[in-house]
C-alpha cells in the first residue's frame, strides 16, 4: 500500500493528520503533496485544511476529511 492509500485510510477512520504524524506513522516527508494527490484522484473528497498551534507555539497544517457521512454515501473512494 502506498503513502496516499495509507493516509487516506487513516483519515477515513476519522483521524486528523499533521506533517509530524505523517512522518512518524507513514514515513511521509511531504504530507501536503500527498493531500494534493488525494484531492486530484478523488474530486468528491473534501479535505479540510487547518492551521493549528502546537505546544511549542508554532503553527502547523492539520488535515481531515470534512464530512465522512456524505463521502461514504457517495462511494467515490476505492
Amino acid at each position: 500500500m502506498n503513502q496516499n492509500q495509507q493516509i487516506l485510510n487513516y483519515m477515513l477512520e476519522g483521524n486528523k493528520i499533521t506533517p509530524l504524524e505523517a512522518l512518524q506513522k507513514f514515513n511521509c516527508l511531504r504530507l501536503g503533496a500527498r493531500i494534493w494527490d488525494l484531492e486530484k484522484e478523488y474530486p468528491a473528497l473534501k479535505i479540510k485544511h487547518d492551521l493549528i498551534e502546537v505546544e511549542s507555539g508554532k503553527h502547523v497544517a492539520e488535515y481531515s476529511i470534512e464530512d465522512l457521512t456524505l463521502l461514504l454515501r457517495s462511494k467515490t473512494c476505492k
